[in-house]
């Protein structure tokens, strides 16, 4: 996966935060949009669900190509009405875009959530 220098920012700054319940990052869409177009993206597909009574967004789906490297980047969110920023999933090329924790190779998702060890 190529350096995200984009993402990597918000998450820096704190804008962008993992939640391990969710295996989401915490976040306002537009942040993220806008941190993978930074990083080479150009959108090529954007859209936004209402279903709900207030007609505000209930999600959304994003989706950018990077002409230079043929990266494919996608952003799903959902918005949760009690809590101030989306749930936003985050791909790159198909792999999922995750909090560096959780991406090292000596990761054992079974021992880390309770499972087999």
């Amino acid at each position: 996966m190529q350096p995200m220098h984009g993402l990597n920012e918000l998450r820096e700054q704190g804008r962008m935060t993992w939640i391990e319940a969710e295996r989401g990052w915490g976040a306002e869409p537009e942040d993220i949009v806008d941190a993978l177009s930074s990083d080479g993206f150009e959108e090529c597909k954007r859209e936004t669900t209402t279903s709900r009574r207030d007609l505000r967004p209930a999600g959304g789906v994003w989706q950018g190509v990077n002409t230079g490297t043929g990266s494919v980047a996608s952003a799903i969110w959902v918005n949760r009405p009690s809590r101030a920023r989306a749930i936003v999933f985050v791909a790159i090329d198909g792999e999922s875009f995750r909090d560096n924790a959780l991406n090292r190779p000596e990761h054992d998702p079974y021992e880390d959530d309770g499972g087999e060890s």
